[in-house]
């Protein structure tokens, strides 16, 4: 899940990049960008961002990040930010607010009912401090194309019929890779996150990849790990059978009853 500003749209790479044809392989990981350069983490560029690109590139732990006016560049951070579901840290007042969500006729979680809702309120409203959104338009057709063939979800949170918050994110097997959020109304994509905690526990999923290290990931428990160790579970978990994108009421049971619960 990430934020905005990395290059200038028109700032030279100090060192070559590989440009990366249509259908041509992605170099290796350990060739990216390192800290001692102005992006870490940048491994390619390259104009192509269909579905048989993003599948290949989230499946080896890289995923595209651009400006208007940039081709398409292609990251993998080392190390990267993850939410082992085991350590998500439930907050009590975020607690107190799914007890109450759950108990509301008026409130529900839908997947995947207005993806495109969700991606362009993602897109639609730059972070404090930041001027634009990484989500331009180009990413916003891939998102939705990836959505169409099966692999892209939206998780939504819905009050008195109401869109008011959600996240998308690309699943491949059982690995999710966690994109973005937005909220309309306090907590509705803390409440979104929650209920894809949920949903991973009840399928077995143990990671949602957080990309960067953020301040308000880290409070939910997110961490850092080694790029080689997220490339190790990739390797484990992205050929499995993919689960069913449905959420039942019920997946709040063991969230809410066996969570540590973390202080306000």
């Amino acid at each position: 899940m990430r934020a905005t500003g990395f290059m200038a749209p028109n700032e030279a790479p100090p060192r070559p990049l590989p440009w990366l044809a249509a259908g041509q392989a992605f170099p290796a990981l350990n060739t990216a960008w390192r800290d001692t350069d102005p992006a870490p983490g940048l491994l390619a560029m390259g104009e192509t961002l269909d579905v048989a690109t993003l599948l290949r590139a989230y499946a080896q732990g890289i995923f595209p990040w651009f400006s208007p006016g940039q081709p398409v560049l292609w990251w993998s951070p080392d190390p990267r930010m993850v939410l082992q579901i085991q350590h998500f840290k439930l907050h009590r007042s975020l607690r107190k607010r799914l007890l109450q969500f759950r108990s509301s006729p008026g409130c529900e979680i839908r997947f995947d009912s207005a993806f495109e809702a969700v991606i362009s309120a993602c897109a639609g409203k730059p972070r404090a401090g930041q001027d634009g959104t990484w989500i331009v338009p180009d990413m916003v057709q891939a998102y939705c194309e990836l959505h169409r063939a099966g692999h892209a979800h939206s998780v939504e949170t819905w009050i008195d019929g109401k869109l008011v918050g959600g996240l998308y994110c690309v699943n491949l097997g059982g690995m999710v890779f966690g994109e973005s959020m937005f909220a309309h109304q306090t907590d509705a994509s803390k409440i979104a996150l929650a209920a894809l905690v949920a949903f991973c526990r009840e399928c077995g999923i143990r990671m949602i990849d957080c990309q960067q290290n953020t301040g308000h990931l880290a409070s939910l428990g997110a961490a850092e790990i080694s790029r080689a160790a997220f490339a190790a579970h990739l390797g484990q978990t992205v050929a499995q059978t993919a689960p069913d994108w449905q959420f039942e009421p019920l997946y709040w049971n063991q969230l809410l009853s066996t969570q540590t619960l973390a202080p306000l």
